[in-house]
């Protein structure tokens, strides 16, 4: 099996991290989209990471779309459950955290333009989806809806997330009033399947 991404992008690593907890070996191929030869376009028609190419050959594309495939292959432990709407449920906490990072990666590239160039509004608005995302999984912690030990796929996805925010600096104070993200944060980040994913200090 074959896993093609960036070190950097969250998306691959909440599939790295999912290969680890499973035990499944795979071959990770360092390659991001807009590097000139690169062999991502050559599997994804979108152009995106990460790219999953299965040991027939079958290459799979977006993450939770690779995610599901991984938990088909019936690989203890399972990171979803059997009963559907327990399941669904898990898909929207990864849902979640995936909505958080999609406003967290388009902040960053918003930030790499030129000052004059950038629009506050649209930092505001994606600052604003990532404070209601962090709210809602506090919220949800709270009531003890979201599992975390050990980890399924909703709970993968959100240590990806906060992993993100963390390396990019985005939203930097996040941690101040949500104590049971820091938390889970924390012993998520202890597993060696995040300790062997965490992205390059440089």
């Amino acid at each position: 099996m074959k896993l093609i991404g960036s070190y950097t992008s969250p998306y691959v690593r909440k599939i790295s991290v999912m290969l680890l907890e499973k035990g499944i070996a795979f071959e990770f191929v360092n390659a991001t989209p807009w590097e000139a030869g690169s062999q991502v376009s050559e599997h994804n028609p979108l152009g995106k990471v990460p790219v999953l190419i299965a040991d027939d050959g079958q290459a799979w594309f977006d993450s939770p779309v690779i995610a599901q495939y991984l938990e088909l292959l019936g690989i203890a432990p399972a990171l979803l459950a059997r009963e559907p709407a327990a399941a669904l449920w898990e898909r929207q906490i990864e849902a979640a955290a995936d909505g958080i990072l999609d406003a967290a990666v388009l902040l960053v590239r918003e930030r790499l333009r030129p000052a004059p160039q950038q629009s506050e509004d649209f930092l505001l608005r994606q600052r604003d989806k990532i404070s209601r995302g962090l709210d809602w999984l506090e919220q949800n912690l709270n009531d003890q809806r979201i599992a975390f030990d050990p980890p399924r796929l909703g709970a993968i996805a959100v240590g990806s997330a906060i992993g993100y925010l963390n390396f990019r600096r985005v939203v930097p104070g996040w941690c101040a009033t949500r104590p049971l993200l820091v938390r889970m944060a924390g012993q998520l980040f202890q597993r060696e399947s995040f300790a062997r994913t965490e992205p390059p200090a440089s």
